[in-house]
């Protein structure tokens, strides 16, 4: 027993010998560290420019130009939250037009582009709509018309629900108002040019237009009326005539204030503006031929009319 005990000391020391060895040539496994890839550099977007805008202020519906850079190929512009297409010429152009449905009042302008880009913002005032008087009709009337007749019709553009019409720069009464035409009765005034204008807001009118109120007397038709003893009735009818018009029937003046009424005689009666009884006492019954004329006080005179008439 004593014999075996070195032999096993002298098996295992061969043993972890030879282990060792066999260890120290086997090659060692080397693991490669992996070098970090470089990522790919991203260029930055270009940045949005706006330079000028033109108008910087407009009414709805009306046309805005921006001009810079950098628009690129679509982008939309923003009036406060609302979104409005652009038409964009060479990235540098952008045109839009104000929506109609716009409020008067400040916004906040600013340009995004389709990648998200967004420009720097600016101060935008859309203008309340102007209104536009474009015509009246009718654009005269007879100073001596009434009801109806004295009805006028303003046309143009962008008349508000609230619009105020301005006859000689006082409001009047209108009969309707719609965003195209307001109508409204000629109030009884002097005649001669009269000015007609539309005023959304105290600060926002159309420019005026002349209304004429005709004074100058016409006469229509002369026939005979109601016939008496030593005299009868010439009926004179047309229009614009006045209490103190006269008759000019061959040259004499009958009639008015610088008429000479002979007594008893020759006299004219005022019924209305638009009808004269003239009483004419012939010197004879046989018909002649005649030219008869009213004038009215300021001298405004109709034109001469052939009658043939005793």
């Amino acid at each position: 027993m004593k014999r075996i005990i070195p032999v096993v000391a002298v098996v295992m020391l061969v043993t972890l010998l030879s282990t060792t060895v066999m260890a120290s040539e086997r090659p060692h496994r080397v693991i490669a560290e992996l070098a970090p890839v470089a990522a790919a550099a991203v260029p930055a977007p270009v940045p949005v420019s706006v330079v000028s805008i033109i108008p910087a202020q407009a009414e709805p519906g009306g046309r805005v130009s921006l001009f810079g850079s950098g628009f690129g190929e679509t982008a939309s512009v923003f009036l406060g939250t609302a979104e409005i297409p652009v038409l964009i010429s060479d990235g540098k152009q952008a045109e839009f037009n104000v929506p109609l449905q716009l409020e008067a009042g400040l916004y906040v302008l600013y340009l995004k582009r389709a990648d998200g880009t967004v420009g720097r913002p600016y101060n935008f005032t859309v203008l309340p709509l102007k209104p536009v008087l474009s015509a009246l009709t009718p654009d005269h009337i007879s100073a001596c018309s009434q009801g109806k007749e004295r009805e006028v019709a303003a046309q143009g553009l962008n008349f508000a629900s609230h619009a105020l019409l301005l006859f000689d720069g006082a409001v009047i009464r209108t009969l309707a108002v719609y965003p195209d035409i307001i109508s409204f009765t000629v109030p009884q005034v002097a005649g001669g040019l009269h000015q007609v204008s539309v005023k959304n807001s105290p600060d926002n009118g159309s420019v005026a237009m002349a209304l004429t109120i005709e004074t100058k007397p016409e006469v229509a038709q002369v026939t005979v009326g109601n016939q008496f003893v030593n005299y009868y009735e010439l009926i004179v009818t047309g229009k614009n005539f006045s209490q103190n018009s006269s008759l000019f029937v061959d040259g004499q003046l009958i009639g008015g204030r610088g008429g000479q009424d002979m007594v008893d005689r020759e006299k004219l009666i005022y019924i209305d503006c638009s009808k004269l009884i003239y009483q004419r006492h012939p010197y004879s019954p046989t018909a002649k031929d005649f030219s008869l004329q009213v004038i009215n006080a300021g001298g405004e005179s109709s034109q001469a009319v052939a009658v043939t008439a005793p």
